[in-house]
Parts: C-alpha cells; sequence; structure tokens
C-alpha cells in the first residue's frame, strides 16, 4: 500500500484535537489541556502517544460511554502532603494535571507531596507531569496502572498493565533528567506504531499462552485483548536477564495505583463486565520533592548536571555511535521536529480524515488532501 509519510504542524494537530474533544463534549479548557499532553508527546517523538492515540483511547471510548467527557475531580480526602482524588472516569489529562499540581503545591510548603488518584482514565504520557514538577524546581514520579498486558516472571498471563514509572528532576544543562518508560519490553503503543507501519514487531516483547515469543502484530493487538498474549516484563522472559526486577517494578506500580487510594486492579482493569464494556477505572500516584527544602537548587541542578555529563563522556562500546542520558534523546528529537511537525502516515491519516467528516471539522486541510 501507499504509506507515505506526510508532517504536520504541531499547531495544527493540537488544534485539531482540541476541537475534536470540544466536539465529543469536553469543555474547551479541558479540551486546551488533553490536547496538550497529547501533543507534547509527538513533539518530543513519542509517536505512540500523541495524534496516533487520538481516536483509538479517547474518541473510541467517549464514543462507547465508557469515558466521560465532562469531568468531576472530587478530593475525597486532603492532609497537609498527601491527598486522595477521584476522578469518576473523566478525562485523565485533566485528572493528572490536576492532581499532579495538588503535589506540587503541597511539596512547596512541606518538601514533599504525593496525590493518589482513582477512577481515572489514560492520562498520555506520563512525562509530562514530571515535567511539570521541574518547571517548579523539583523532583517528580508518577505511574499508573493500565489494562492487563504483562504476564507475570514464569507466567503467560496478562495481568499487570504496562505500568510505566515516571521519573524527572531539573539539570542545568538544556534539558532535565527524564526517564518516561513502561515496565514491559515494549508497550502497546509502541506495537499500534508498528501495525500502522504494517511491520512486525521484533522478537521477545510478546508471548503466547505457551511461552513461545509472538510477531505477528496485527493479531497480536487483537489476542491481548483476549488474553491470548502476553507483553514480556521489562528484563524479557524468566530471570536470566532480569525479567523478575521488570515484574517486580510493574508490581509496585501496580500497588501504588491502587491500593493507597482503594482503586481497582489486575483484572478488574480489563474494561468489560458481563460481556459489555464498561469504564477502565484507572489509579495513578503523583509524588513532588521541592529541591529547595534540602539544598540550593541551583548547586542541585549542577551537581545533577555533573553526574549526566560523566556519564556521556566515559568510554563509549566501539559498538556505539555515542551514550545518552535519559531524556536527551527526547529534547533532540523536539529540536528537530520544531519546524517539522509530527509524521502521520496512511493509516493514520484515515483516522484523522474519519474524525474530521464524522465531526463537521472540514475547516481543517492536510497535506494529504
Amino acid at each position: 500500500m501507499n504509506n507515505k509519510i506526510h508532517w504536520v504542524k504541531f499547531e495544527i494537530l493540537e488544534n485539531f484535537m482540541k476541537d475534536v474533544f470540544v466536539k465529543l463534549g469536553v469543555p474547551p479548557e479541558d479540551a486546551a489541556v488533553c490536547a496538550d499532553v497529547l501533543i507534547t508527546s509527538d513533539k518530543r517523538g513519542i509517536d505512540s502517544h500523541g495524534i496516533g492515540r487520538m481516536k483509538t483511547i479517547y474518541y473510541d471510548r467517549i464514543q462507547a460511554g465508557i469515558q466521560f467527557p465532562v469531568t468531576d475531580f472530587e478530593v475525597v480526602k486532603d492532609l497537609d502532603a498527601t491527598a486522595v482524588v477521584d476522578g469518576h472516569d473523566g478525562m485523565g489529562h485533566l485528572i493528572a494535571k490536576k492532581s499532579m499540581q495538588m503535589a506540587i503545591d503541597k511539596a512547596k510548603e512541606h518538601g514533599l507531596g504525593m496525590v493518589v488518584t482513582r477512577n481515572s482514565t489514560h492520562y498520555g504520557i506520563c512525562g509530562y507531569y514530571a515535567l511539570m514538577a521541574i518547571k517548579n524546581g523539583m523532583i517528580g514520579f508518577t505511574g499508573t496502572n493500565a489494562r492487563p498486558s504483562i504476564a507475570p516472571t514464569h507466567g503467560v498471563e496478562n495481568m499487570l498493565g504496562t505500568n510505566p514509572f515516571t521519573f524527572g528532576l531539573p539539570t542545568d544543562e538544556e534539558f532535565p533528567f527524564l526517564f518516561d518508560g513502561a515496565t514491559s519490553v515494549s508497550q502497546r503503543g509502541k506495537i499500534e506504531v508498528y501495525n500502522r507501519a504494517e511491520k512486525e514487531i521484533p522478537e521477545g516483547w510478546v508471548i503466547d499462552r505457551k511461552g513461545n515469543y509472538r510477531t505477528d502484530t496485527k493479531q497480536i493487538l487483537i489476542d491481548l485483548v483476549k488474553g491470548k498474549a502476553a507483553l514480556t516484563p521489562l528484563g524479557g522472559m524468566g530471570e536470566t536477564r532480569g525479567g523478575h526486577k521488570g515484574y517486580s517494578y510493574a508490581t509496585l506500580v501496580e500497588i501504588l495505583s491502587a491500593a493507597l487510594q482503594n482503586g481497582s486492579y489486575l483484572k478488574q482493569l480489563l474494561g468489560w463486565e458481563d460481556e459489555k464494556r464498561v469504564p477502565y477505572h484507572l489509579g495513578h500516584f503523583f509524588i513532588a520533592i521541592d529541591i529547595e527544602h534540602f539544598i540550593n537548587l541551583d548547586l542541585f541542578r549542577k551537581i545533577a548536571g555533573n553526574i549526566l555529563r560523566e556519564l556521556r563522556n566515559s568510554k563509549v562500546s566501539p559498538k556505539a555511535e555515542r551514550i545518552y542520558t535519559a531524556g536527551e534523546k527526547e529534547y533532540l528529537a523536539e529540536l528537530e521536529r520544531t519546524d517539522k511537525g509530527a509524521p502521520i502516515n496512511k493509516n493514520l491519516q484515515n483516522e484523522i480524515n474519519e474524525m474530521r467528516e464524522k465531526m463537521k471539522l472540514q475547516q481543517y486541510s492536510f497535506p494529504w488532501d
């Protein structure tokens, strides 16, 4: 098939997504937050969580009635440094942004702030919320559970979500130290990227019920939902390469996303009940640590920067070009994409066209028209 890539300016895509959200019933201010989270992913080169997720994760779920466009953000419990929030299955981006802001505000006063949420929905890239803390001179942590995808070490049944554990901190460089990744070898969003490109996934990402690797991308996406396939935990199958470590990290995220807030977990997050689609009831956690409560911020940033520079300047493998530190590749991608925009292949073009037509947003034109 003709799968020519077209590059679309970020401003156009962001406005388009905002208008789609508004047409779906999301209040304009909330829609702007949702679109900002998604376009931040595209800007940073994380194509698995930007415009590529607009239809399948948000548009389709709101249309199906399993995610609500108007968010009821309820603070269930609010103490000095902590809080518990119920999102009532509203817009995850908005719930998450408000929750991290609460954690930041608490950290400014008490040095540390932690907010946990229940009954939320997919909130986009975790790094967006860690960046919020970084911009306030803080260390930021966040994580979320998700519909079951990962098999436990020595298991083949999808039990845990991809459960990203994300953290970031400011440095004296032009970019922060920011790690944003799943606790599986790969995650569903990347498999969706391969599917749109009509490519097989690398061996080692997914196993079947017999414990064998699979690479048939399109069918894998179907079988992950049916429980016939599972993602491998970070480190891979077994314990030889540390798969038990990824499994434990994923379990920690599951517990912090469910136990502190009396939320849903494991197979409760399948999104099906009595053969009917239901909200996913996801849980998140947000932690902010105010650096100035420990040490001068500029001194911290300098030491952090020194550590990262020494790592990058250490001896490079003859099989590699250079050493990177977390967040650097995303920073470089953002620089490269500033004028180009986001890459849109044929399958994603079709999804955008469908939303444009059904939402009656014909004022938008794209390079493939």
